[in-house]
């Protein structure tokens, strides 16, 4: 995998009404700023290169965080006592996507492993806050990866969409398939959503979608065939 510029830029957003009510205001943008995902998404790289892989997952993992072995599991509860696989991986993201609040976002990009094997990851992004001034940081709420034949390309420059603050996305929810297991996510202002569908013998299905001003857009298809 090629080592490529990241590019940090951010986007400042205003806000959607002038006269907001008390109800939706916590949910209006200051500053939507992709940056800060990726920033997170390679700083959660570097910890892995420096203190190990599991070690790097359980500590940046959000507290119902969840991950696929092949089925939805608690990732802290999976990951505890787990000792660190001795071939290093490392891993780089091509798009970084965004809830309008900036709050919620999604890094999608590729990894690959000191013994040649190469893939893709997504991870879903959740600022958690720590007091009453907003302080807080990155946690991951959701994670999964597959296995590729041929690497993903790395762009250029790191791929960044933003939701639009314009009017406000309607809830939707998935078809259940008959026994698979189903979950749909969403940002606190329902600009952004991740949907999961597992079967199973292990096969899922990842959609990450945002809203644009007039519609819901797929950002994200991941497909992973049964385990």
């Amino acid at each position: 995998m090629k080592a490529f510029p990241v590019l940090l830029a951010a986007a400042a957003l205003s806000a959607c009404a002038s006269s907001p009510s008390r109800e939706y205001y916590e949910f209006q943008p200051k500053i939507a700023n992709p940056s800060a995902i990726i920033a997170a998404d390679i700083g959660f790289n570097q910890l892995a290169q420096q203190k190990g892989q599991w070690t790097a997952f359980r500590e940046t993992a959000a507290k119902d965080a969840i991950m696929f072995v092949p089925q939805p599991t608690l990732a802290l509860e999976w990951l505890k006592g787990k000792a660190d696989p001795a071939v290093l991986l490392k891993w780089q993201p091509h798009k970084a996507v965004m809830s309008c609040d900036g709050k919620t976002g999604v890094t999608t990009g590729a990894w690959e492993r000191a013994d040649g094997a190469v893939g893709y990851f997504t991870t879903v992004w959740q600022f958690v806050e720590k007091n009453a001034r907003g302080d807080g940081e990155w946690k991951w709420a959701l994670h999964h990866a597959d296995t590729l034949t041929v690497p993903r390309a790395p762009k250029e420059m790191i791929e960044t969409k933003v939701a639009s603050c314009k009017g406000r996305a309607s809830a939707t929810f998935a078809t259940r398939p008959q026994g698979a297991t189903i979950k749909t996510g969403y940002s606190g202002d329902q600009s952004l959503r991740y949907n999961y569908i597992v079967q199973p013998n292990g096969a899922r299905s990842i959609e990450v979608t945002y809203w644009n001003g007039a519609t819901t857009e797929t950002a994200i298809m991941d497909q992973v065939a049964p385990q």
